[in-house]
C-alpha cells in the first residue's frame, strides 16, 4: 500500500489513506511520490505520529527525514499525547488531534483477576535488546534496589535469540553478565523465545508486580497500554510522553544517562505504596467507542 503504484490501481477501493507504521524501509523520496499520487487521486492522508523518535534506529535522522515527508504532508494528523502534539506543532507548525490509545487486551483477558503471591516481583523484559534499551545500567541499579526490599526480586526475561551467536541480536558480552548475576542470586533469569499474546497477558497479570521500561529514547508504549490493561504498574524513563499516556512512576532516563538514584526511588515507591492502576473493562470498552468516534469525526472532516 506503500506503493505509489498501489494506489494508482486501488485508489477506487478507498476513501481515505492512514498510516500508522511500516514505512521504514521507504525513502523520503518514495514517501513524497506516495504522498502525490495520494493527492493526484484527491485521497485524504491520515497519519497517527505514535513515534516521533523510532525506537529501533540508534541515529534519528532516518526516521526525522520520513517525518519531515509525512507531517507536512498529511490532510490531518493523530497523536497519543499533548506531549507529542506540541512538538509535532514547534517543529513543523502542524496541529495533531490527540486521541487516547484504546486497549490493547481483549476484554476478556483484561477482566481476569491478577495472581496473588507472596513476593513483591521487579520485572525488565529486555526483549531482542532493541535499539533504545539501556539494559545492564539500569538492571544493576534494580538489582541493588530490590535486594534491600524483604520478600522482593528481580526477574529479567529475555529472547533466545539474544544468546544465539547466529542471531543479529546476538549479545555475549550482557548474556554472560546475566548469566554471572543470576548464579549470584541477584536476578532471576528466563530466557524463552517471543511470547504469543496470552503468554506475554499472563506475564504481565500473573508474574510480575512492576514492569520496568529500560528506555533512553522513544515516544509511546503499547506495552505500557497493556500494563495499564492488566494492572501492572510500569516504571517509565523521562524521555518521551510515557507519564502522559497513562498512571505510572517515572524516572530520569535519556540519550544523556541514566539517573540511578530516581530509579531507585520508583521501585521504593512502587513496593510501599502498591498503586492499583488497573483500567476497567467498562472504561475500555467506553474509551474505544470515544477513540472510533474521534476518528469517524476526522475522516469526515478530511473528505470535506
Amino acid at each position: 500500500m506503500l506503493d505509489p503504484g498501489w494506489v494508482g490501481q486501488n485508489h477506487r477501493s478507498f476513501d481515505v489513506f492512514h498510516l500508522h507504521f511500516g514505512f521504514d524501509a521507504q525513502t523520503p523520496a518514495g514517501l513524497r511520490e506516495l504522498t502525490s499520487t495520494l493527492r493526484a487521486h484527491a485521497k485524504p492522508l491520515i497519519y497517527t505520529v505514535h513515534d516521533l523518535r523510532n525506537p529501533h534506529h540508534r541515529d534519528p535522522s532516518a526516521h526525522d527525514a520520513h517525518l519531515d515527508v509525512l507531517v507536512p504532508a498529511a490532510d490531518e494528523l493523530i497523536t497519543l499525547t499533548p506531549g507529542a502534539a506540541e512538538v509535532i506543532d514547534r517543529r513543523w507548525g502542524r496541529t495533531a488531534e490527540v486521541v487516547s490509545h484504546p486497549h490493547v487486551v481483549g476484554p476478556d483477558e483484561a477482566g481476569v483477576a491478577r495472581a496473588g503471591r507472596d513476593e513483591f516481583v521487579v520485572g525488565v523484559h529486555v526483549k531482542s535488546l532493541r535499539a533504545n534499551m539501556n539494559c545492564r545500567p539500569v538492571i544493576e541499579t534494580l538489582a541493588r534496589t530490590v535486594a534491600a526490599l524483604p520478600a522482593a526480586v528481580l526477574r529479567v526475561d529475555v529472547h533466545s535469540e539474544v544468546l544465539d551467536p547466529a542471531s543479529a541480536h546476538h549479545h555475549p558480552e550482557l548474556v554472560t553478565w546475566l548469566f554471572d548475576a543470576r548464579d549470584r542470586g541477584a536476578l532471576r533469569l528466563r530466557v524463552h523465545d517471543f511470547f504469543t499474546d496470552e503468554q506475554l497477558w499472563a506475564y504481565l497479570r500473573d508474574e510480575i508486580d512492576v514492569s520496568v521500561l529500560p528506555y533512553r529514547f522513544g515516544t509511546h508504549s503499547g506495552w505500557l497500554e497493556a500494563c495499564h490493561d492488566l494492572g501492572t504498574v510500569v516504571v517509565a524513563p523521562s524521555c518521551g510522553f510515557y507519564v502522559q499516556q497513562r498512571p505510572c512512576l517515572e524516572y530520569r532516563h535519556d540519550d544523556t544517562g541514566l539517573d540511578t538514584d530516581s530509579l531507585a526511588d520508583a521501585v521504593r515507591t512502587a513496593y510501599r505504596r502498591r498503586p492499583q492502576w488497573r483500567a476497567s473493562v467498562t472504561a475500555r470498552r467506553a474509551e474505544r467507542r470515544q477513540v472510533a468516534a474521534a476518528h469517524r469525526d476526522l475522516y469526515e472532516r478530511a473528505l470535506a
